[in-house]
């Protein structure tokens, strides 16, 4: 089961059926079902409290993805989002928000099917699979079209 919650703060995702079905897409390519999955949109000041809380870090990021898959065909865990990081990345990025909350909705679910983002090797073929996501989501949009 795919779920979306907002913590402390009102965001409501776009396009949450399409979604649904996009992300289930990508996980299928990697080999994966969806168990428990749940995205939790927050704000900087949560998810900066959650890093201190749970990882002993002390710095602001756009997600913290927590894996609690059990099977090793399936895919759950809670996926936090700041939406305010999120903002600031795309506006840095000069790419329209709703791209960048994409990317970092698969980059969530690309950690959990085992991709990591800590050494130059891992983080570039992590931009590739964000790469080749988002297109998918624009066929997506355009078959649907």
């Amino acid at each position: 089961m795919l779920r979306f919650f907002s913590e402390d703060i009102k965001f409501s995702l776009p396009e949450k059926p399409q979604t649904r079905t996009w992300l289930k897409e990508l996980a299928a390519q990697e080999g994966f079902k969806i168990g428990e999955l749940n995205y939790i949109f927050c704000s900087d000041d949560y998810l900066l409290q959650v890093n201190r809380d749970h990882l002993d870090h002390d710095y602001y990021t756009d997600i913290i993805t927590f894996d609690n898959s059990e099977d090793e065909d399936r895919l759950e865990g809670d996926i936090f989002i700041s939406v305010d990081r999120v903002r600031d990345n795309a506006q840095t990025l000069n790419v329209p928000e709703e791209q960048e909350l994409r990317r970092v909705l698969a980059h969530g679910l690309l950690h959990l099917s085992g991709y990591g983002d800590k050494t130059e090797t891992e983080a570039t073929e992590m931009r590739r699979k964000e790469e080749e996501a988002l297109a998918a989501w624009s066929a997506y949009q355009i078959k649907k079209a």
